[in-house]
């Protein structure tokens, strides 16, 4: 055997045993997006248990949304840097002391500085595991591409269950054991992944850490700007668009994240090297990646709400009617890696986009009617066409990236879809509160008007999804692109 032939990823036993090591990633997947939908449940029981007022209760979830979009770039540049296997293991061990700082927590401030800690470990985390997968499944040859489309498929499939799955488990632990358990549930979980993240998941490389210092200017100012900009989001529709202090603060995540685009432009050894975003697919990876949460995340908020708040559904009932969509993005995900190589990238996700468009139109229909006609065919069609773009986009967005870009390919692609999901849903919940206090203003009794405001949001959802369908034709490829090692 030629020495050539002969190298660390070769060498290092997940090779042999890359079943395993997907089943460790997708599990540790499956607890963060879990997480954020879990704690949603128990929030009624928590507040009242803790003192929360209605105001400062929010912050149990803007709190995680506010450090876990905040630091996803940077989480994902620090897996480049610092090691990914190294980085996944100490942002698991984070999680599981912030969950059990949750679990223990008797005041809000615990409560709210545990959620920020999951937040953190979640945006280091998350771009690490991407990131790993990759390692694993590379894509130099068309054989190694399919396997890697598979896994990215079984990953994808995963996520899309996992926000789902969240709302039915939050129910059933808080009815049988209490709001801590939906806390609890991650400790071991998290322990576990760590123990076996040494055995299955490949060595960091010697040369990981580039010489040259790391780049604190740069990470101060992104971390800053998008953490701020995602505080914008969750706060606009409380404060309002035109209200002093979001155009102030607005303002100054503009400026922030400016800076750090001009920064990054003259540095030698910047936190990002601005060259990835010559590559055309991952700009249109990125910007599909962005628009998709726009549509689908909304979609998904405004049906819960319209089951709870018009039929009178359940917090359980409402998780249950979720089942189909989440099904469906499990089985379009991991059945898009036989489609692909046959339709191509950009012939894959333009059909998953335009489900998309169908689904939340189909839902713009909602009525009080038959569920099977108002919102399980919606639910198919969003489900079919969410899997279907996430597994595409996400196959776009690191395709091209070389060995050293792994995580900061991830990290980008993750802070597109956290901002697009935050953006969408402040964006549309105003568009459904305005459509809601006109209906009201012109006599309509409260769950019309209600329905009407969600039915107008849906809309809004359509419209993503086809500017998600615009960028797809314009910026993906055919055919798949390789990574340039």
């Amino acid at each position: 055997m030629s020495a050539p032939a002969v190298t660390e990823t070769s060498l290092n036993p997940v090779v042999r045993r890359p079943g395993a090591a997907l089943a460790l990633l997708v599990a540790v997947q499956f607890m963060l997006v879990l997480d954020s939908t879990i704690v949603a449940v128990a929030l009624p029981s928590l507040g009242k248990d803790l003192g929360f007022s209605q105001a400062d209760l929010s912050w149990v979830t803007n709190a995680y949304l506010l450090l876990f979009g905040g630091f996803l770039m940077l989480g994902g540049r620090l897996a480049d840097l610092v090691g990914r296997r190294k980085l996944f293991a100490a942002s698991l061990l984070l999680f599981a002391a912030a969950s059990l700082l949750g679990a223990l927590a008797g005041s809000p401030a615990i409560m709210i500085a545990a959620r920020s800690l999951q937040g953190l470990a979640s945006a280091f985390a998350a771009p690490a595991a991407l990131s790993l997968l990759m390692t694993v499944f590379p894509n130099g040859t068309e054989e190694e591409q399919q396997q890697r489309n598979k896994a990215l498929g079984v990953y994808g499939a995963v996520s899309g269950a996992g926000g789902a799955a969240g709302m039915i488990l939050g129910g059933l632990l808080t009815d049988w054991f209490g709001w801590s358990a939906v806390f609890y549930v991650n400790v071991p979980i998290a322990l576990g992944a760590i123990l076996l993240a040494g055995k299955l998941l490949p060595a960091d490389r010697a040369e990981a850490r580039s010489s040259g210092g790391f780049d604190l200017t740069g990470a101060v100012l992104s971390t800053g700007g998008l953490a701020l900009l995602v505080y914008v989001l969750v706060e606009a529709e409380k404060v309002g668009w035109t209200s002093g202090r979001t155009l102030g603060l607005g303002g100054l995540a503009l400026v922030l994240l400016v800076g750090f685009v001009v920064l990054e432009s003259r540095l030698r050894q910047p936190l990002v090297p601005l060259g990835i975003f010559r590559k055309k697919t991952l700009r249109g990876a990125n910007l599909v990646g962005g628009l998709i949460p726009m549509a689908v995340i909304p979609a998904i908020f405004f049906l819960t709400l319209y089951t709870q708040l018009v039929r009178g559904f359940s917090p359980l009932k409402s998780g249950l009617a979720l089942v189909p969509l989440a099904l469906c993005v499990v089985v379009a995900a991991t059945n898009v890696g036989r489609v692909l190589p046959k339709l191509g990238l950009r012939g894959t996700t333009i059909i998953g986009t335009l489900l998309v468009v169908a689904g939340t139109l189909w839902a713009t229909q909602i009525d009080q009617g038959a569920f099977f006609v108002e919102q399980f065919g919606p639910e198919v069609l969003t489900g079919l066409g969410g899997g279907t773009v996430w597994v595409c986009a996400t196959v776009a967005a690191t395709a091209e990236a070389t060995e050293e870009e792994a995580g900061l390919a991830s990290g980008l692609f993750n802070t597109a879809n956290q901002v697009g999901a935050a953006l969408g849903l402040a964006i549309l919940v105003t568009v459904a509160g305005s459509a809601t206090a006109d209906a009201v203003g012109d006599g309509s009794a409260l769950p019309a008007a209600l329905t009407e405001g969600y039915r107008t949001a849906l809309f809004g959802s359509a419209g993503f999804a086809v500017l998600a369908t615009l960028g797809a034709l314009a910026l993906l490829p055919g055919r798949t692109p390789t990574s340039q090692s």
